[in-house]
């Protein structure tokens, strides 16, 4: 149930009707101060509430009964687009775009500091880069691990780029203590159980689609870290798994206005893994920046045709320097729009 209070109404009349509801009934409430207005969110048993009770009261503006699941990820209980923000002052949603780039895999020190000072010089402001990486072949290379890290961390002293690098397991959770955005891949983006244990850091959760999920059940995804506490939650785009075969996966490129229309959580969208092959990032880049994408995450390697994973869908720094110049004035454009 929502309930949305009047404007400029006293916190004292406010805490007294939020004590009077989770006295009387098994619910929990949530209070989101928008701009004009605030939202009372009630997460539980709301059945026995009587609505027409709840708007009678002359401090209440109306009151909908939520259908959908998901509720802290919810636009109606928070009808203002969050913004993640990192003590750099780096930031995910509102009028910026953000520019995650990087290897897909780390590979050396000298590979991930040379790749993270030219992002950095075209206007990224995150460093993505693989240290612990899910293969579909078990021969395939796996990443460095905890050495990975460390070399990010390098990299992230040279320029000052906060770090993107995915978890795999509850087990490493340890060794992220540094790590500025923890990135979920689309194959465990129902593993619950290492998303209620993210739910309890208070750190961004950057979680990737998975291959062949629902956008609801995406946002029921979100909501496994959101209930344990941790409301700084990236969604992101990378492409599904269709019957087409010309490329790797399928863009939903629809999923980023009809995300953001259900959801109030900033969304990324990653056109490396959604095309698997470089000619296709540049405008799908454009095309998500385009119907309002807060984010691009792009594979970007200094030597893609010796890349140890995945060269085929990684740009050169040359290539995204020209990508990162479209892209910003597609999302400026339609910022002033």
């Amino acid at each position: 149930m929502i309930i949305v209070l009047k404007p400029n109404q006293k916190q004292e009349t406010i805490k007294e009707f939020i004590q009077r509801l989770t006295s009387q009934y098994e619910v929990q409430v949530n209070t989101w101060v928008g701009t004009h207005s605030t939202v009372l969110g009630l997460i539980g048993d709301t059945t026995g509430i009587d609505s027409e009770y709840v708007a009678a009261q002359d401090f209440v503006e109306s009151v909908k009964r939520v259908q959908e699941p998901y509720k802290k990820a919810n636009r109606k209980f928070h009808p203002d687009d969050t913004v993640i923000t990192l003590p750099g002052g780096q930031t995910i949603g509102g009028s910026s775009l953000a520019l995650i780039a990087g290897p897909c895999s780390v590979e050396s020190e000298e590979q991930i500091c040379q790749v993270a000072q030219r992002v950095k010089a075209s206007g990224a402001t995150f460093l993505r880069g693989g240290a612990f990486k899910p293969r579909t072949s078990p021969y395939a290379f796996q990443g460095m691990k905890a050495e990975g890290l460390e070399l990010l961390r390098e990299a992230k002293k040279l320029t000052g780029l906060p770090i993107v690098t995915e978890i795999m397991s509850m087990e490493h959770i340890g060794l992220f203590e540094d790590v500025d955005i923890i990135q979920v891949g689309a194959r465990n983006m129902q593993n619950f159980e290492l998303l209620k244990q993210l739910g309890k850091l208070r750190r961004p959760i950057l979680l990737k689609r998975g291959l062949a999920n629902t956008i609801e059940e995406l946002l029921m995804s979100a909501e496994y870290i959101m209930a344990e506490g941790n409301e700084q939650v990236i969604l992101c785009e990378r492409g599904i798994r269709t019957y087409e075969t010309m490329t790797r996966n399928t863009l939903d490129i629809s999923a980023v206005p009809v995300i953001k229309r259900l959801s109030h959580l900033p969304v990324v969208v990653d056109p490396s893994h959604a095309s698997g092959v470089n000619w296709l990032i540049e405008p799908l880049a454009v095309a998500a920046a385009a119907v309002g994408a807060d984010g691009l995450i792009i594979e970007v390697h200094n030597d893609p045709s010796h890349a140890l994973c995945d060269g085929a869908q990684s740009i050169t720094p040359d290539q995204f320097d020209s990508l990162a110049k479209k892209v910003r004035k597609v999302s400026q454009t339609v910022c002033e729009l």
